[in-house]
């Protein structure tokens, strides 16, 4: 299976959302990770077929998914960030009413069901009105009404928000498992879940991939830009406006502090270079921004 995206590009007036964007994607999971603004959800949507771009094309398998319409419905698992559901509605009575829409036989979606509500931890809830669900609840069913129809292709934009830590490290699991013969793209600028289970991962940064490798193959490019520095703790806020600061923590009784510092160029003579981190790598690129 592959999924191919050929110079896509979404505008919008004048602002270029996703501007002529290009990857092949095979079975395995795709980390998405930019900043707020960075163009993945209007670059998912795209994927969708949701949103239609403004040149360019999706293909799956050779066959340009526009194309495809339902047959290609048949096959895709969606998870939006602000996905919608019926307050009044049960757990079950929502994927019910989901997998008609998908077009599920009644027996087999019944089953399908009662089989992802205990895989994300809501079978006790599923007789429950989604209006009493917490946030990371009902982000749970989110993930469900995505996986109902088995599908080849996921996409699932900011799966994770709401989710407790717990809860974030199981979806990843799951994740990781679900993907052995299907294509999984995870959009999130929470580095953390792209790191623990991207086979790759691609950098989103002003509608283009700024980056596309491994974690390791991009970790590598951080190094040498991760600096340790142990400063008075007065002048840690002089120094946080100066340089990306990633994390500092105090030493002793207090009275300094250990900065880490992202910097192309050592920030002080004293400065330790360090280890970078998926995190580094990010702050790198999206210092500003985050």
């Amino acid at each position: 299976m592959e999924l191919s995206i050929d110079r896509l590009t979404k505008h919008y007036g004048k602002k270029i959302a996703v501007d002529c964007v290009s990857a092949t994607l095979t079975p395995g999971v795709y980390g998405l990770l930019g900043a707020n603004g960075a163009g993945k959800t209007t670059l998912m949507r795209m994927l969708c077929a949701i949103l239609e771009p403004t040149s360019g094309e999706v293909r799956l398998d050779g066959k340009e998914i526009a194309a495809m319409g339902e047959n290609y419905r048949d096959v895709l698992g969606y998870l939006p960030q602000d996905f919608g559901f019926y307050p009044t509605y049960t757990a079950a009575e929502f994927l019910s009413y989901i997998a008609t829409l998908k077009g599920l036989p009644r027996d087999m979606a019944q089953r399908r069901i009662r089989e992802l509500l205990g895989t994300v931890g809501l079978l006790g809830a599923a007789k429950k009105k989604l209006r009493t669900f917490s946030g990371g609840m009902k982000q749970r069913v989110g993930i469900a009404q995505a996986l109902l129809n088995d599908p080849q292709v996921l996409i699932l934009d900011e799966p994770t928000a709401g989710l407790d830590p717990k809860e974030r490290v199981h979806l990843r699991n799951l994740l990781a498992d679900y993907a052995g013969e299907r294509i999984v793209i995870l959009s999130t600028h929470i580095v953390s879940d792209v790191e623990a289970i991207a086979d790759q991962v691609l950098v989103m940064k002003n509608g283009r991939f700024l980056l596309r490798g491994t974690v390791p193959e991009l970790v590598r490019q951080a190094n040498g830009k991760v600096w340790e520095l142990t400063v008075p703790a007065a002048q840690a806020r002089a120094w946080e406006s100066r340089f990306t600061v990633a994390n500092f923590r105090h030493e002793g009784e207090g009275d300094y502090v250990v900065l880490r510092i992202v910097s192309d160029e050592r920030p002080a003579e004293q400065a330790v270079p360090c280890r970078a981190t998926m995190e580094d790598l990010y702050l790198y690129h999206f210092g500003e921004e985050a």
